[in-house]
């Protein structure tokens, strides 16, 4: 165990002295425009939001390196238990902006019929769990689904991620000793950005780094630069092939920083120095890799804007496809709820669909969204 950060790009895109991993031209190129994607997407929602047109969201930015990297090592049948920070893994795996934002606004065409906050995805049909805003329940999630897929001797592996702040959660331990104790087939990444909304690190734990916490569950710990896309990969890919392997679990601290706010409901200027947010600013993970990869003739500087300008627009056309949608359905409030609707459903909807026809209760949303 040591305290020590896996690194293969510096600050300055310039290569480290650890062998980066092997990657073809092709999957870096498709690795930095899932992390500019990302960007743009997470700029764009927070005005959306800012603009009243959705209730609520939620920023990754800086922290793109850590869950796409990471989520790259994946094959396309492994599961994700992903937190509310990581949207980036839904683009990586061929979710588009318009179903994105679908669920951002809470219409007709969001695969969670309105049930859900904002950037609280859930998209089975790529093998990414629904997000919850407890914190830490993805955790056993994904040790279950890790056992389960190994009890039926299925070859895939479960990753789930998580802040700082969830390795104080009941479900972290819970997680952790399962998974050591049955060798379960589950890659533990904790984003550590640095605060749980405004808790610093230091106000979290005593331990020296949270992968010296692994020590205790019988798994291994490793550290990495979490702002370095590739020192991800690299530590994420290793430990995927070990838990298919069949070699047990891994826990990955990917030491990062949040450039926003926790949320759009939060103001962290009130707990963050301006010197702090400068100092992380220089240690963008989106400028790093770009000087990485111009450096190794992967991406050449005129390119960033045409790819900016073709996301932008894709992003337009999204939102105006989303804002053209109306609420969800009254009688969708009592679908899925069993597979058949029972009897008392059924009275429950009549009786809610003759209020409304009445004209006592309204199909519209009402209220400020609470949070």
């Amino acid at each position: 165990m040591t305290s020590e950060m896996l690194q293969v790009i510096a600050e300055d895109g310039a290569p480290s002295h650890t062998e980066a991993p092997e990657l073809s031209r092709d999957q870096l190129r498709t690795i930095y425009r899932t992390m500019l994607a990302t960007r743009e997407l997470d700029e764009r929602g927070l005005k959306l939001q800012r603009q009243g047109r959705i209730g609520f969201y939620l920023s990754s930015k800086g922290q793109e390196a850590a869950h796409i990297g990471s989520a790259f090592a994946l094959n396309p049948e492994d599961w994700v238990f992903q937190s509310y920070r990581d949207p980036g893994i839904l683009l990586l795996r061929g979710i588009t902006f318009e179903e994105m934002l679908h669920q951002c606004y809470g219409n007709a065409k969001d695969n969670t019929r309105g049930r859900q906050m904002p950037v609280h995805y859930s998209f089975k049909k790529v093998n990414c769990n629904s997000i919850s805003s407890p914190i830490g329940t993805q955790i056993v999630q994904a040790v279950g689904a890790a056992m389960a897929a190994k009890i039926r001797k299925d070859p895939i592996v479960a990753m789930t991620y998580f802040g700082d702040g969830g390795t104080s959660s009941n479900d972290f331990h819970t997680g952790m000793n399962f998974a050591g104790v049955y060798a379960s087939p589950c890659v533990f990444v904790c984003e550590n950005n640095g605060w749980a909304i405004s808790c610093p690190v230091d106000g979290q734990t005593a331990s020296t780094t949270m992968a010296a916490k692994a020590e205790a569950y019988g798994m291994p710990g490793v550290r990495v630069d979490g702002n370095d896309v590739l020192a991800v990969y690299r530590a994420a890919k290793e430990a995927v092939d070990r838990a298919r392997a069949g070699k047990g679990p891994t826990l990955l601290e990917l030491v990062t920083f949040r450039m926003g706010a926790h949320s759009s409901s939060d103001d962290d200027s009130r707990y963050r120095s301006e010197e702090m947010m400068e100092l992380w600013g220089r240690k963008d993970p989106l400028a790093r890799f770009r000087q990485f990869l111009v450096r190794g003739g992967f991406w050449e500087e005129g390119e960033d804007e045409e790819l900016r300008q073709s996301v932008q627009s894709e992003l337009q056309a999204a939102i105006e496809a989303a804002e053209k949608e109306g609420p969800p359905p009254l009688s969708s409030m009592f679908d899925d709820v069993f597979e058949e609707r029972t009897a008392t459903l059924e009275e429950q909807w009549d009786a809610l669909r003759q209020a409304y026809e009445q004209g006592s209760v309204s199909g519209a949303n009402v209220g400020e969204f609470p949070l």
